[in-house]
């Protein structure tokens, strides 16, 4: 029994060394005269999220708590924001605008929060109104239970669909083998929700007893790109895997997503979690990373700033320290490609109103990604 416990654990090892050289070659150098990377909001720490504010101002996360208003070349702290619960990875994380947020003025943040119990924090959703530089009617959408004082995975993205509801990620505060494949518990899950906090009637799992009915999907590990597909209107996620098997998703209703029993990562240590990458019942990745690229906040290129890159998908590398640009064809990876090399930890990425690519860095700040004249 040991010896083919053994001969398994070499098997996965040198399986996701060959796979991670194949893919580590796979990634193409980046051509250095398609565009400049031009520093627009400087000096933020860990910028984890943003967003653009109809009159062309950002909206900027700092994961120690601090809400930045960038209008005019000047940052401006927000008032009045919650009492975020700083420890590991969790702190203020994103910040998403309301489809009607011209109108109504709702801004939606996701946070660790230390509100119940027991001692600790876990992921919350708050909705409030931004006046001037302060938040008023304030009101916790959603706060995941129980408290953990783990620092891993809180998640966390949020994002609208073409019908306005809220969607969210909340990961599996490392209980792997407790929270993700549990629906009566929170962590390892996509949420949904109505605007203003009511559980959708058609949500997956509202007709069952003792479940957490604001569940979407399930199987999660740690989700932190989440996104609208602007043309089929399907919610895509990427989450971080452990030692290799980072994946992208296409979120489905009521799907399992299969962390921890499948997976295509191994443990830190370089043993096994499973023997098993597919099952049945289970949803395979769209791609996944091997070796894990820590991937965080994404974006579709549509604008015709970048002719060349329509339709591609952008993906920040927390581990490598850039941003990858993915070629797609009919939902498939054909072509990886490095963009801004060692430039920092890309933690957000997003296509401004004005149709050009956004970047955060953390240690530096927000970067434009101006094309170069031909």
């Amino acid at each position: 029994m040991k010896k083919s416990i053994y001969y398994f654990y070499l098997f996965v090892v040198m399986h996701n060394f060959l796979i991670s050289q194949t893919l580590e070659n796979n990634v193409s150098e980046p051509k250095n005269d398609v565009f400049s990377a031009v520093l627009l909001v400087d000096e933020l720490e860990i910028p984890w999220g943003f967003s653009f504010l109809p009159n062309g101002s950002i909206l900027i996360t700092e994961k120690k708590g601090e809400l930045i208003l960038f209008k005019d070349n000047k940052k401006q702290k927000i008032g009045n924001i919650p009492e975020v619960y700083k420890r590991g990875q969790g702190g203020l994380l994103d910040v998403a605008l309301h489809p009607n947020f011209k109108e109504n003025r709702w801004v939606y943040l996701s946070y660790a929060s230390s509100d119940g119990e027991p001692k600790g924090g876990h992921t919350a959703i708050l909705r409030a109104k931004l006046k001037d530089t302060l938040l008023s009617e304030k009101k916790v959408l959603y706060k995941a239970t129980p408290n953990t004082t783990k620092g891993q995975h809180f998640g966390s993205r949020i994002v609208f669909d073409k019908d306005n509801y809220v969607y969210f990620s909340i990961g599996e505060r490392g209980a792997r083998d407790i929270n993700p494949q549990d629906i009566k518990r929170d962590g390892g899950k996509i949420y949904r929700l109505h605007d203003d906090g009511r559980i959708p009637k058609d949500n997956p799992f509202t007709n069952i007893n003792g479940v957490k009915t604001a569940i979407y999907s399930y199987g999660h590990r740690n989700p932190q790109g989440l996104l609208l597909h602007p043309i089929t209107g399907k919610i895509w996620e990427n989450e971080h895997g452990p030692r290799g098997g980072d994946e992208i998703n296409i979120i489905k209703k009521g799907a399992n997503y299969g962390w921890p029993v499948i997976t295509y990562g191994i443990n830190y240590s370089g043993t096994p979690i499973t023997d098993k990458t597919e099952m049945e019942g289970m949803e395979q990745p769209l791609h996944y990373w091997t070796p894990s690229i820590a991937p965080s906040g994404m974006a579709f290129v549509t604008s015709n700033k970048y002719p060349e890159w329509n339709g591609n998908l952008l993906v920040g590398s927390l581990k490598y320290q850039y941003l990858e640009r993915l070629v797609l064809e009919n939902n498939k990876v054909t072509y990886r490609e490095k963009l801004l090399p060692n430039l920092g930890r890309v933690r957000a990425v997003k296509q401004g109103p004005d149709g050009y690519i956004y970047v955060t860095v953390e240690g530096k700040g927000i970067y434009k990604l101006i094309p170069n004249s031909k």
